[in-house]
């Protein structure tokens, strides 16, 4: 299978940054496609991030601008750089990894949260 694990999070004042990473591990070389989502509290888990097998990256309206994916060397770990952070950028964030023939694999997440 496809170990995920997120790491980076914690707590920033707004217009501060912090760096997630997503890593991979497992029965997969690199990582062909992967989201990045988050999910506040009460809320539905919605969509922050992500690139296609094809190479297209995506991004949320609300983060255009602030957040960027980029990957390690190694194609096993994507992170996720998140500038000028805002109150409403608080949730866990979680990646979701496209394990080839595998699945998709989701980690635990790591909490982010921004004061205001």
């Amino acid at each position: 299978q496809v170990q995920v694990e997120e790491s980076g999070g914690g707590l920033v004042q707004a217009g501060g940054s912090l760096r997630l990473a997503c890593a991979a591990s497992g029965r997969i070389r690199s990582i062909p496609a992967m989201d990045w989502y988050r999910q506040a509290p009460g809320k539905q888990r919605e969509l922050v991030a992500g690139f296609t097998r094809g190479g297209v990256i995506k991004y949320a309206d609300s983060v255009k601008g602030r957040f960027t994916i980029s990957s390690d060397g190694d194609a096993m770990t994507v992170y996720l750089q998140m500038n000028d952070l805002k109150p409403e950028d608080t949730g866990v964030y979680y990646c979701n990894v496209d394990g080839d023939w595998l699945g998709w694999f989701w980690g635990q997440g790591t909490q982010v949260t921004v004061s205001s």
